[in-house]
């Protein structure tokens, strides 16, 4: 019997999922810790102690550094075995890649590389492809580079104007083109470089080595942040690329280009999880060592409100990373059970699959570890602001997060339209829950009742997602396909279909946690799932009131507000109280502990 996925992509809006159905962090085993403590020592041994030499670009360091990760065999972790990789699970290469996340410029070229620079070869390369060129990308013998932002082509990468035409010995194609904001670009030896095939109207892919003629590359761009990962622009003049390095089909660069960015947003939200950890625990050890007015900062219940809220953001980040990484994992097992399809493409397909949940994570993770690096600069005061403490290298290396992968505008729209369209291509029944939604409103009326914990939250969670589908529902019958240009509207749609998706895999990660986790960590996590959905209830209502506002639809409007009231109505919470306690726990140990 063939196995179905367990919920599909976008389809957590119309289906119940139950807490052992998801991965949390909690479940990690031996092996995958192991990975994780090795990623670690990497970096409190070669990376930590020479920060400011990495920031610097001292010729050579970088590269030298990617090298000794792969002698530790941690540029292979998603490398198949076939090809002197690990071939582990999505979910590891999501630790291995929240473990490096705290790395700092390092962890920018460890992710591009690991990522947009091995995996494009890894999951369309053919096997001579694969043979080639994946032992030494693992073994980092080899550094990658992913090459497809142009001058004039950036969110829109379809429009770049980098040209291969076939020679006329048919041996070759002749690539002439420009690139730019290329990560590893100083160093890489292969790059995954999209262009046009003559004159056609969509991207293919090609495998080009750095060493070829016709290669220049510009100086190293001087940046606000991550100033230490080397981004170059890359000039490619009649370079001659063997026909044999066409990556996948002809045409088929833009597809290639869309997947690994659905896979790169996803795994952006495991590395800002490490990065955001480390601020975390920098944030509280100088709390617990600044005194002011005869006692220590950590005591301030303004202080308290920071750590408390910055471990709140982490947590649900974290919870909700995790959660799709497992839905990809299971995802593949599919495709590959169900198609026969080869594992890369059955990969790819997985990523395609929870696009709209790719670019959940991308902003969600962007946007909170931005609010913890903003924060850790405010704990620390007046030297949070000096160049000599730790925030000042994490807020600025932060705010590249929201460029990073599509900006965070282009995800918020991709993330609205992503799901309507699936709905309308019926992928998913969307719309026929949406109008029993707005069918409904008519007599809806509050009968909420305390029921129990988890069955309560359930209750608040369906209500956010029965928003986001009575707007959806009415701005499709409003704008039509005109719906696209109304980005307002779609931004408003998104932000609660953020909030809807974190705050159910929060609700679901503290439910399962119960059986593994001592009281005191669980009456924790309560008190972070309580401070979340009754802070996103206000949100919600929000987002929604300028969606139904925008929107202006006048026979409708008195309804949805009507709607929203009832369905964003949640139980009170202390959350004063709810976050000194998670604070309190935090200073005790001095370091991020949940």
């Amino acid at each position: 019997m063939e196995k179905d996925l367990t919920i599909k992509g976008g389809e957590f809006l119309l289906k119940k999922t139950e807490a052992n159905d998801i991965f949390i962090p909690e479940d990690f085993d031996e092996e995958q810790q192991m990975i994780a403590q090795t990623c670690d020592d990497f970096l409190e041994t070669e990376v930590f102690p020479i920060l400011d030499r990495i920031d610097s670009q001292e010729e050579g360091l970088m590269r030298s550094i990617v090298e000794k990760a792969g002698e530790l065999g941690l540029l292979g972790v998603s490398i198949p075995e076939e090809y002197e990789g690990f071939g582990q699970s999505f979910v590891t290469s999501m630790l291995s890649s929240e473990r490096m996340g705290a790395g700092c410029s390092f962890a920018v070229a460890f992710s591009a590389h690991t990522g947009i620079g091995s995996l494009p070869i890894a999951y369309y390369g053919n096997h001579e492809q694969k043979q080639k060129y994946l032992p030494k990308l693992a073994s980092g013998e080899w550094a990658g580079a992913y090459c497809l932002t142009e001058p004039g082509a950036g969110s829109d990468a379809n429009s770049g104007k980098t040209k291969a035409v076939l020679s006329e010995d048919g041996k070759h194609y002749i690539l002439n083109g420009q690139k730019m904001w290329i990560t590893n670009g100083g160093f890489a030896d292969v790059q995954t470089v999209f262009a046009k095939i003559d004159n056609d109207r969509v991207l293919s892919a090609f495998i080009v080595e750095r060493a070829w003629d016709g290669i220049v590359l510009n100086p190293e761009e001087k940046k606000m942040g991550i100033k230490g990962s080397s981004t170059r622009q890359i000039f490619y003049n009649d370079v001659k690329v063997p026909v044999e390095n066409l990556l996948g089909k002809r045409g088929e660069g833009f597809r290639i280009a869309l997947n690994i960015l659905h896979m790169g947003r996803i795994k952006l939200g495991g590395n800002v999880l490490g990065a955001a950890k480390r601020a975390i625990s920098q944030s509280v050890n100088y709390a617990n060592e600044r005194k002011q007015f005869g006692m220590l900062i950590s005591n301030f219940g303004a202080i308290k409100h920071k750590l408390g809220e910055q471990v709140i953001k982490t947590f649900t980040t974290e919870s909700a990373v995790y959660r799709v990484s497992k839905d990809i994992d299971d995802a593949i097992e599919v495709n590959i059970a169900q198609d026969g399809a080869d594992y890369g493409r059955s990969v790819m397909n997985a990523f395609g699959e929870y696009g709209a949940e790719a670019a959940i994570m991308k902003v969600f993770g962007s946007e909170a570890l931005d609010y913890i690096a903003d924060e850790a600069v405010q704990i620390m005061g007046g030297m949070g602001y000096s160049a000599e403490m730790s925030a000042d290298r994490t807020y600025r290396d932060s705010r590249i997060n929201r460029i990073f992968e599509g900006t965070n505008e282009i995800n918020r729209i991709l993330l609205a339209d992503t799901i309507i369209k699936r709905g309308q291509k019926n992928h998913i029944p969307l719309f026929e829950k949406a109008k029993e939604i707005v069918a409904g409103l008519d007599n809806l009326t509050d009968t909420f009742k305390p029921k129990g914990y988890f069955e309560d939250k359930s209750i608040f969670v369906e209500n956010f997602k029965n928003i986001a589908l009575m707007l959806m529902e009415v701005a499709v019958n409003k704008f039509d396909r005109k719906l696209v240009y109304e980005q307002e509207v779609l931004c408003s749609i998104s932000d609660i279909l953020m909030n809807a998706y974190v705050a159910e895999s929060t609700m679901l990660r503290v439910q399962k946690v119960e059986s593994v986790k001592s009281e005191e960590f669980v009456n924790l996590y309560k008190d972070m799932l309580d401070v979340y959905i009754f802070e996103s209830a206000s949100l919600i209502y929000k987002h929604a009131l300028d969606a139904i506002c925008s929107i202006d639809d006048k026979e409708m409007t008195d309804k949805l507000i009507k709607g929203i009231q009832i369905y964003t109505k949640v139980a009170g919470v202390n959350v004063k109280d709810a976050r000194r306690r998670i604070a309190d726990k935090l200073i005790d140990e001095n370091k991020y502990c949940f």
